[in-house]
């Protein structure tokens, strides 16, 4: 595979060529190529939008598990949300992009809006574990309530083997030895990062535009500059 040029989600996932190209993604596979150990940490989601709590989220991650990039992977319909509604994926996208500017271990990918239908977690992994060179090690990140839920998810035993699972959520909560015990019990290799994370949500911020409030500062500028512009979530929509 040349370094510099990686392969349309649907072609990884078996569907024919794909023109598309993932700019984010390309980016992390010319620099893994050749690097030896390479550690990229994988957070998915909505982002709808994303906000100054995913990013604090993300380098908190990083910085405790030694990350060499994070690629945020914007989901066009989980399926967990399917009775959400949302803001366009490429809209999404746009704002991720925006928002990880800043920071050069940070990287946004289109991996998941080019494939059709729901988006599930273990097809992401295999796609990239496809399309990486194999000295890449997998860690994704997730929060304490998706600990919680972590083994139910689709092929679990799957996701066991295909990544490091990366849990960054506050100190002290009265259940998280009990999760984290539950889901090591079913093969999940788990990291657990201790930090003083943001209090804020994407619902949140969306409620807080539909009623005419301020956001800033609960999502970065450039993402504001959006929203304001574009009239995102000013109608009271969930999407």
């Amino acid at each position: 595979m040349d370094a510099t040029t990686v392969p349309g989600a649907c072609l990884a996932a078996g569907q024919g060529s794909c023109a598309s190209a993932d700019e984010g993604l390309e980016a992390i596979a010319s620099l893994a190529q050749g690097a030896g150990a390479f550690n990229l940490g994988v957070f998915g989601g909505t982002f709808d939008p994303i906000h100054q709590g995913h990013l604090a989220c993300a380098e908190m991650a990083r910085d405790a598990c030694g990350l060499d990039r994070v690629l945020f992977v914007v989901a066009p319909r989980p399926w967990m949300k399917q009775q959400q509604r949302l803001a366009d994926a490429g809209m999404r996208l746009e704002m991720c992009r925006l928002a990880v500017a800043g920071n050069p271990a940070f990287e946004a990918s289109s991996l998941e809006l080019e494939r059709p239908g729901v988006t599930y977690t273990s097809d992401t992994l295999r796609i990239l574990r496809g399309v990486l060179p194999g000295s890449v090690r997998l860690f994704f990140v997730i929060g304490a309530d998706s600990l919680e839920t972590l083994p139910g998810w689709r092929d679990a035993d799957a996701l066991a083997s295909l990544a490091t699972f990366v849990c960054v959520a506050r100190p002290g909560r009265p259940d998280d030895e009990r999760l984290l015990e539950r889901a090591r019990a079913r093969g999940f290799r788990v990291e657990w990062v201790d930090a003083p994370l943001l209090d804020i949500s994407s619902s949140e911020v969306r409620r807080r535009v539909s009623e005419g409030k301020s956001v800033r500062y609960l999502v970065p500028d450039a993402v504001l500059d959006r929203i304001e512009e574009d009239g995102l979530y000013a109608g009271g929509e969930d999407g």
